[in-house]
């Protein structure tokens, strides 16, 4: 998600470069600001009018703050979402974000900014749930500013979660 987001946001903004040709300067201030979190959620198709597939849960709700206390331009992920990425290797892509956000909701978090482009600043040490950066101090250091997760063990590739068997 993090490469589909940084693609989105390179085409945007060659797009609005090449719209501001035709309609105008002011196109080239259209902006995109994307919101990652990663967790369990729920999906379903909505009847009425017009059916649609949604999701639903907290999951969600937390991407949606993501987004929406992020910046035009950038790309803000949630502290789970860095954890996955520092497991996968990509602790590079994530440089701190120097300020707490508040979230509706879900109170202060620590959220990061990804460049999946590998220009992050910080380096990210999962294990340890600390992260140094030559722009900010070591977060997290101490038991009071972690939350242990009782995460849902994953599922290895090609595998449902009804036993493996597909209907």
């Amino acid at each position: 998600m993090c490469r589909f987001a940084s693609m989105c946001l390179q085409r945007m903004n060659h797009f609005t470069l090449e719209l501001a040709e035709t309609l105008g300067a002011d196109t080239a201030d259209l902006t995109m600001r994307f919101g990652l979190h990663s967790g369990p959620t729920t999906a379903g198709v909505l009847r009425g009018q017009k059916a649609r597939f949604q999701l639903f849960g907290d999951t969600i709700n937390t991407a949606a703050r993501m987004e929406s206390n992020g910046q035009p331009g950038r790309i803000q992920c949630s502290q789970e979402t860095a954890d996955i990425l520092v497991a996968k290797g990509k602790g590079h892509w994530l440089t701190p974000r120097e300020d707490k956000i508040v979230a509706k909701g879900k109170g202060e978090m620590q959220t990061f900014w990804v460049d999946a482009q590998g220009g992050g600043t910080g380096t990210y040490k999962s294990a340890t749930m600390s992260i140094t950066s030559s722009s900010s101090p070591k977060l997290g250091s101490s038991s009071e500013d972690v939350e242990e997760k009782n995460l849902p063990p994953r599922l290895p590739p090609n595998s449902t979660s009804n036993g493996g068997s597909e209907d």
